[in-house]
């Protein structure tokens, strides 16, 4: 197995035939993505955001399932801390399931999901604009269903996604959400994410070290997933990537909750990740990581170099001069990579987890 990508753009990953060659080449295309984005996509961005804020929405509802609706948890952070705008994550089931019709006028109602098709998510959205609200999608497809029926619309540009678990489409959400919030403060967020194509290649470029992380965790029979802040979003996505590729049951907390109880859990067996940004949040999780040490945890960080020469193992991350609410772009890669190398190691294949479709049909 390549430890880099080779130069053919066919196998990108370099995996040939093996398994997750599909996620592998995938990931690769995050460097790539992410500036296509800048230079692309952000003139449209803005212009979105302009309209919607000229409107002066005073709520936003998130709407999303799986990795869309981590990435919705992102926005919500961005939201409440850049333009201290109230926002909920919606319950879908009350509007399809029970028929629920509350008031949404000068509501913005934001629905993200990569394929746009789900019917949970297109029911809801066409019934919030019936009643109301502003509605914009986010996906990685201008023609879905989800896409018709919403007033506005964001591509994420981040081309066909083949294979099971989402990598690309996760990064390029949050992304292009950061430049929509960005655009409603009336401000261009693109100077500040400009270095992250350079960072996320720099990062990927680090595999085989993930690969020898990976082997320390190939036998995990749980692990535990825990930040704050900004960070909070990349657990629960590292969560769900670790547990649809290799079946290992993950548990996600934002460190305050870990604290009220299921700190009682952990020992010195199941590992424990902890996602530690550079800034607020990072600072906010420090009396957590100091009692996971107390237990004697196996604390695996992904943050700073400091953070991870105070752990069991780890992951530095490049976060000097990146600003706190960007470095979940950057967390989640070698998190996408540890859950893709634990898999092959345990023998099974990224590109195809059991049980699963591309597009999940919710109603």
């Amino acid at each position: 197995m390549s430890a880099t990508p080779p130069a053919d753009p066919a196998d990108p990953g370099g995996q040939g035939d093996e398994p997750g060659r599909i996620m592998s080449g995938e990931m690769a295309e995050q460097p790539a993505m992410l500036r296509r984005i800048l230079e692309e996509g952000a003139p449209r961005i803005r212009e979105v955001a302009a309209e919607i804020a000229a409107r002066k929405p005073r709520f936003v509802l998130l709407t999303a399932r799986g990795t869309s609706d981590n990435a919705a948890l992102y926005a919500k952070y961005l939201l409440e801390i850049r333009l201290g705008l109230p926002c909920g994550l919606a319950s879908m089931s009350t509007t399809t399931a029970y028929g629920a019709r509350p008031d949404l006028r000068d509501v913005l109602v934001v629905t993200v999901s990569q394929s746009g098709g789900s019917p949970d998510l297109v029911a809801s959205t066409r019934a919030a604009r019936e009643a109301g609200a502003v509605t914009l999608a986010v996906t990685n497809n201008p023609d879905s269903a989800l896409a018709a029926v919403s007033e506005y619309h964001i591509d994420i540009l981040a081309g066909p996604e083949k294979a099971l678990p989402a990598t690309k489409t996760y990064t390029a959400s949050l992304l292009s959400l950061y430049l929509f919030v960005e655009g409603l403060r009336g401000t261009d967020g693109t100077a500040a994410a400009a270095g992250l194509p350079d960072l996320a290649g720099a990062i990927l470029g680090r595999r085989a070290e993930v690969r020898a992380l990976a082997s320390r965790y190939r036998f995990a029979e749980r692990m535990v997933i825990t930040s704050r802040g900004y960070g909070y979003p990349t657990a629960k996505e590292a969560a769900l990537k670790l547990m649809e590729t290799s079946y290992i049951p993950a548990l996600s907390y934002s460190g305050a909750d870990l604290l009220h109880g299921p700190l009682a859990m952990v020992d010195n067996i199941s590992p424990v990740i902890a996602v530690v940004t550079d800034g607020r949040g990072g600072e906010a999780l420090q009396p957590v990581l100091d009692r996971l040490r107390g237990r004697g945890a196996d604390l695996f960080v992904v943050g700073p170099k400091a953070q991870v020469e105070a752990a069991s193992a780890g992951f530095s991350l490049p976060t000097a001069g990146v600003p706190e609410e960007l470095q979940p772009i950057l967390e989640i890669l070698p998190l996408q990579m540890l859950a893709y190398e634990v898999t092959i190691a345990r023998g099974q294949d990224p590109d195809a987890p059991r049980a699963l479709a591309k597009v999940t049909e919710t109603r």
